[in-house]
């Protein structure tokens, strides 16, 4: 086996966390694979793989080569690509993270025009509100919400959108309308967990007043806060983006018109080190003209 199809399988592995489903994926045997893995550590010398009774998981030394085989596999099918003179056609398989509402809502309803230009590409989406190891799960591509916190993160800013307050017209009936920052106290807001939604501050122009807000419902999922809200619950400080169809038909309303609070950005996050695929490159932008549409 060659140094690039021991790469291929070493990535297989860890991927799929078995020598057997590698082999699956390869269409050879699991031999084979257990063979091709045990060359390829004595060649370099180190353990690249932890066998134990709950499956393989790679050692630091074998986390490092991932990254990089990865890398090298993704660039010699970036050159077959390129001297078929099929770059506007891209293959393989493409990983990404996105945040499950976000994902649902924004994303998966748009992937087959994308997979229709692509008919030889593949897609893994994950969602999963967490912000995961995106080495440690094989991720291509993550879409995060608002600040990052890993300043070592390769990211770029792809969109923005804005946040407000809203809320059911059935809610607002029932408890008013908030008409400024200081109103919010004597509401029930949903309050998303894992969002940050919380920080300010609200400005109109040259005031600016703190976020303060009561919730007696704490959800660590936007879809559990999207449930609470549109059952009259209570009202919540979130972005467009997660009521995009429900503003439009008027299932919610915006509150506090005339105050602002600071927009989510969305990034483009890749694993650190790694050049982004032209895969990546390709959906980000696909992704990025989808929500400048929108806006």
């Amino acid at each position: 086996m060659d140094r690039l199809a021991a790469m291929e399988t070493f990535v297989y592995v860890v991927e799929t966390g078995s020598f057997s489903a590698a082999a699956r994926r390869l269409n050879i045997g699991q031999p084979a694979v257990s063979k091709a893995i045990a060359q390829l550590e004595a060649r370099l010398a180190v353990r690249l793989l932890l066998r134990s009774t709950r499956g393989l998981t790679p050692t630091e030394a074998g986390l490092a080569f991932f990254e990089r085989a990865k890398r090298a596999i993704e660039e010699s099918d970036e050159a077959d690509n390129a001297a078929r003179g099929a770059a506007s056609g891209l293959s393989g398989n493409l990983r990404i993270c996105a945040a499950v509402t976000f994902g649902r809502l924004h994303i998966v309803p748009q992937l087959g025009p994308f997979l229709d230009q692509n008919p030889e590409l593949n897609i893994d989406l994950m969602l999963d509100d967490r912000n995961i190891n995106l080495v440690e799960e094989g991720v291509d591509l993550a879409l995060r919400l608002g600040a990052l916190s890993d300043s070592g993160l390769t990211a770029r800013k792809i969109a923005e959108c804005r946040r407000v307050v809203l809320g059911t017209p059935a809610y607002f009936a029932k408890h008013g309308e908030p008409t400024c920052p200081a109103d919010l106290s004597e509401h029930q807001a949903i309050i998303y967990s894992l969002g940050g939604s919380a920080n300010g501050p609200f400005k109109k122009a040259d005031e600016e007043q703190p976020v303060i807000i009561n919730g007696r419902i704490r959800v660590s999922a936007a879809e559990g806060l999207r449930a609470a809200v549109l059952t009259d619950q209570g009202l919540a400080l979130a972005s467009e983006w997660m009521f995009a169809s429900e503003l439009a038909n008027g299932t919610v309303r915006e509150a506090m018109r005339d105050w602002t609070l600071p927009n989510q950005d969305l990034w483009a996050v890749f694993p650190t080190g790694r050049m982004a695929s032209a895969k990546a490159r390709a959906f980000v932008e696909y992704v990025q003209g989808l929500l400048t549409k929108e806006v």
